[in-house]
């Protein structure tokens, strides 16, 4: 199978996964990525099921709505029992990297107001240690240099993302050469440094259920 029938395998096991495990007229977040993009296609069958979504992303939120799927902004909703998003890694204890789009932060808030959080990718995305996808980190542009400092007294070798600007209108630095034992900890000690929006670990909140496409079907692991 290619990476994209995979992506699109894992993006009809969601589906079907929220058809039947999450009631009916319920609130669903979205993230962003090429597997979300799957989803939201495949959400598309089954819309009138959804009383409307949370996109973390303009790109999602044109996705959706292109669907004739209504999106909703996240102040007005008080819950919301499931999110589903994409990994750019993750470990068999579903911790993640994500924010290879450039909607870390977003995704992450969205994820923190969810019941749960499904996270569908390719076996590809399976990795025994978090760090070899360069980690994003969304920045405060004043604090870019400062930022950069910071991260490589913790061993990363810091890039900015050329071109790019997130929704939030900060920059993204791409940490490099990382091996990451402890992600939470990681986490944590990224987020401390001043003018660090959020960076691209989900470990203190990681995903609650994991659908990963194998040629041998689709596998779930479950925290």
């Amino acid at each position: 199978m290619t990476q994209d029938e995979l992506k699109q395998a894992v993006a009809r096991a969601a589906r079907d996964y929220i058809a039947a495990n999450v009631p009916a007229g319920s609130i669903i977040g979205v993230g962003t990525g090429s597997t979300a993009n799957f989803f939201i296609d495949e959400l598309a069958a089954i819309k009138d099921r959804v009383c409307a979504t949370v996109a973390s992303s303009e790109a999602t939120r044109k996705r959706l709505e292109g669907h004739g799927i209504e999106v909703v902004d996240l102040n007005d909703v008080t819950a919301m029992p499931v999110y589903v998003d994409g990994a750019d890694e993750i470990t068999e204890n579903l911790e993640m990297v994500k924010g290879g789009g450039g909607a870390l932060t977003r995704e992450k808030i969205v994820a923190a107001v969810a019941g749960k959080f499904i996270c569908v990718c390719d076996q590809s995305k399976l990795v025994a240690t978090l760090g070899k996808f360069p980690l994003p980190v969304e920045v405060i542009p004043m604090a870019q240099a400062y930022v950069a400092r910071e991260i490589e007294k913790l061993g990363g070798q810091p890039k900015p993302r050329a071109g790019f600007t997130t929704d939030n209108g900060n920059i993204i630095l791409d940490v490099h050469g990382l091996a990451i034992a402890d992600p939470a900890g990681f986490e944590t000690a990224l987020n401390q440094i001043v003018g660090v929006v959020t960076n691209g670990l989900f470990a203190c909140r990681g995903a609650d259920l994991l659908l990963l496409a194998t040629p041998d079907g689709v596998r779930q692991v479950a925290r």
